[in-house]
C-alpha cells in the first residue's frame, strides 16, 4: 500500500499504536488487553519504527505513553477508559505533528 501511494505522489506518515493496557477492563471488555496482544503492538511499533518506506513517522505512542509503564497510557493523558485519550492527550499529539509534513 505504501509503494501503491507513492506511485500516485502521496506521502504516507505512520504513527505507532498508542499503549490500552487495562482498555476496557471494566464492563464487557474484560480481556481485551493481553500480554500478547502488547508483544504484538511492540511488533508493529518496531516495524513501524525501522520501515523506511513511510515518509515520516509522527510518535503518538512515544507522547501519550507512561514514561514508567510504557504500556499504559500517561494518567495525565487518559479518558479513563485506558484506551483513549483525554483533550490533554489529543491536544498533546496534535502537538507532536510537524505540519512542515504537509508542504
Amino acid at each position: 500500500m505504501i509503494e501503491r501511494a507513492h506511485l500516485r505522489g502521496l506521502k504516507v506518515i505512520a504513527s505507532p499504536l498508542t499503549p490500552f493496557e487495562n482498555a476496557l477492563a471494566n464492563g464487557p471488555n474484560v480481556g481485551y488487553f493481553s500480554p500478547d496482544k502488547e508483544a504484538k503492538r511492540q511488533a508493529v511499533n518496531n516495524w513501524i519504527r525501522t520501515n523506511k518506506a513511510f515518509d515520516a513517522i509522527v510518535d503518538f505512542d512515544a507522547v501519550v505513553a507512561d514514561s514508567a509503564h510504557p504500556a499504559a497510557i500517561a494518567s495525565a493523558f487518559d479518558s479513563g477508559d485506558h484506551l483513549h485519550p483525554n483533550d490533554a492527550g489529543y491536544k498533546a499529539m496534535a502537538d507532536a505533528i510537524d505540519l512542515k509534513l504537509f508542504q
